[in-house]
Order: structure tokens, then C-alpha cells, then sequence
């Protein structure tokens, strides 16, 4: 496979491949983990790309998580979870035989992972402290608010949100339909979902205010908020949308729309709240984008693009200077930025 930056600046720090189809990365600190498809876990040192280690999820893999400090992981898949440990390499497999949708960590203590009907909040090691009551049916996504004080939770019909140790929820957001993504503003104000119903559906913490954007010609399967938390960006058509979240809120205007890929693959914000995003497409190519430029109902052009022959199956930032892409057929490449402000 051949990528080339459309401008001969952009570094491309390292390029390797893993054997199998990756479905998700996550970046923390120094490292880099992938998940493949079969259930492989590549950990690679972020600075070169070099294996570190690998474990094992059977039954396949659909996400992975590093800790806050990057001492442990946590991966999930079909039929259960696995904890992996930097410190000797110790995996502990839990092959509960529940779809396991996403992990999430509050802090280097504590992660939750969708485990079915329910999520359960667990230590490094796997120990659990709490879990959720079973939801009406899997859950979908989770995500921590209040710097991991409170944790929310989708399953079909609604998204609760559960105090820490409080299994039955404390505020409960109903929306009649099933959720597909979970995206939480680092304010905390808003909680927001992506539907199969080709919608994204909004609520604003304080006083469970919603909001639905929908039209969308595609079900939303992927949304993110920049660091900033006023600006949501996300698929469910060929343009990527952008939505303004400062202030009041979107009620009332029109997002920004960024045309490049027929389908979108990945989206991810840029860390440090300087509005860059980048997504990329079935076809290959990764956009850069100054997403929050121009005014509501822009048309924005990409600032840079970066061609490939085969679908890029997720994106990640190892810190604001390093995008790294993984590839279907295995590759994973780095590109390096050396500019908070440059793209």
C-alpha cells in the first residue's frame, strides 16, 4: 500500500503492520494499542512503532483502551474481556460469553466495560467494585462525566447515568430508539447519541433539555468532541458534520459540513482544542480538516490529504504532534505534525 502526503512536509514518523485486520486504536502516553479483528492486541512503542507486547482475546476483538498512565489495558470483544498489565505482560481473560461492546477508564483505577446488559466498573486487575442493573438490552457505549464521577450508560431506550457505586441509575435520559455511539462533552453539559434511526440525539446534564438533529440519509455510528467540548463531529452521511456546542448550544443552527469520503471510517479530534480534525474514508484517504473555520452551513475543503489504496478502519492521536492511521489490511503508519497550529 502507498500514502502520500498531497504536501511534502508532513513527516511520516514510522510505518509497520500487524497481522490481522485492525478494528480500533487507542494512544496514551508512550504507547499505542491496536485491536485486530480475530482477537490480536499489538502494543507498540508510540515514538517508532515497535512491538512491545501482545495478548489475546478469543472470539475477536472490536475495542481496546490504555489506562490514563498507560499501565494497563483493557480490551473487549464478542464474547467477553481481557486486562492486560505493563509491568510483566499479564493477561486475564474473562470469556463471560456477553458481548462486550467498548471499555472506558475514569482514572488509573477504575474501568468500565459494557458486558452485555450491564456495565461493570472493575480495578486494573479485574476485580469488580460495582455494576449496573441489566439494561432492556446490550449495552452499546459508556463513557465517564465529571472527571469519572458519574458514568453514563447506553442501552436501547435510554441513557442512565450511574453515581459511583450505584447500580440503580440516578438520572435516566429516555430516547426510543437504539443507540450506536455515545459522545460526552469534557464540560460535562451535554450528552449526546448517535442512532440507528439516522439521528444524533442531545441532552443537556443540568435539566435533561433535548435536542434531536435529525435527517441524517445514514445511521450516526460515530461521534467525538474536541477537547473544548463546543464542537461534536460526526458521520452518518458523506459529509462529516460539525456542530457548534457553545453558548446554548446547536437549537437552531446548521452545522458545518466537511465533504471528502463517500463513507466515513474513523473521526478524531486533534488534542488541544485548536479545531483540527482528522476523519478518514472506505477509500483510503485521511483527511485533515480546520474544522471549525468559516461560519454555520460552510462547506469546508480538507487542509491536507493523505491518499491510500484500502479502507482505514480507525484514528488516533499519540499527543498533538503524531496521527496515527491503521489500515484494513493491517498496515498502521504515523505521521508527524510539529506544529500545534500547522496541518
Amino acid at each position: 500500500m502507498s500514502i502520500t502526503a498531497s504536501e511534502p512536509d508532513l513527516a511520516t514518523a514510522w510505518d509497520t503492520a500487524v497481522d490481522d485486520a485492525p478494528v480500533a486504536l487507542n494512544a496514551r502516553q508512550d504507547l499505542i494499542a491496536v485491536a485486530g479483528a480475530a482477537g490480536t492486541l499489538w502494543i507498540l512503542d508510540a515514538t517508532t512503532g515497535a512491538g512491545i507486547d501482545t495478548f489475546e482475546l478469543p472470539g475477536g476483538a472490536l475495542s481496546v483502551a490504555l489506562a490514563p498512565d498507560a499501565r494497563h489495558a483493557a480490551a473487549t470483544g464478542p464474547t467477553g474481556y481481557a486486562l492486560w498489565r505493563r509491568e510483566d505482560g499479564r493477561t486475564t481473560v474473562h470469556d463471560t460469553g456477553a458481548w462486550s461492546a467498548t471499555a472506558a477508564w475514569a482514572d488509573n483505577e477504575r474501568v468500565a466495560i459494557a458486558a452485555g446488559r450491564r456495565a461493570l466498573v472493575l480495578t486494573p486487575d479485574g476485580e469488580e467494585r460495582w455494576a449496573t442493573e441489566p439494561a432492556a438490552s446490550t449495552v452499546t457505549d459508556l463513557a465517564w462525566l465529571r472527571q469519572g464521577r458519574r458514568l453514563a450508560v447506553a442501552a436501547y431506550g435510554a441513557v442512565r447515568c450511574h453515581e459511583r457505586h450505584t447500580p440503580k441509575p440516578v438520572m435516566t435520559y429516555p430516547y426510543i430508539g437504539s443507540h450506536l455511539a455515545l459522545a460526552v462533552a469534557p464540560t460535562g453539559r451535554w450528552i449526546c447519541s448517535g442512532n440507528q434511526d439516522a439521528s444524533i440525539h442531545i441532552w443537556r446534564t443540568r435539566d435533561a433539555g433535548e435536542l434531536t438533529m435529525s435527517g441524517y440519509p445514514e445511521k450516526v455510528s460515530r461521534l467525538a468532541f474536541d477537547d473544548t467540548g463546543f464542537w461534536l463531529a460526526a458521520d452518518g452521511a458523506p459529509d462529516v458534520t460539525v456542530w457548534d456546542f457553545s453558548g446554548k448550544g446547536p437549537a437552531g443552527t446548521a452545522p458545518r459540513s466537511l465533504r471528502c469520503h463517500e463513507t466515513i471510517t474513523a473521526l478524531a479530534w486533534r488534542p488541544g482544542g485548536g479545531g483540527h480534525l482528522a476523519s478518514g474514508g472506505a477509500d483510503g484517504t485521511v483527511a485533515l480538516w480546520r474544522a471549525t473555520a468559516g461560519r454555520p452551513e460552510s462547506r469546508l475543503s480538507p487542509a491536507r490529504i493523505l491518499d491510500g489504496d484500502t479502507t482505514v478502519a480507525a484514528l488516533t492521536w499519540a499527543g498533538p504532534e503524531l496521527l496515527v492511521s491503521a489500515y484494513r489490511d493491517g498496515r498502521i503508519r504515523a505521521h508527524r505534525l510539529p506544529s500545534r497550529t500547522t496541518l
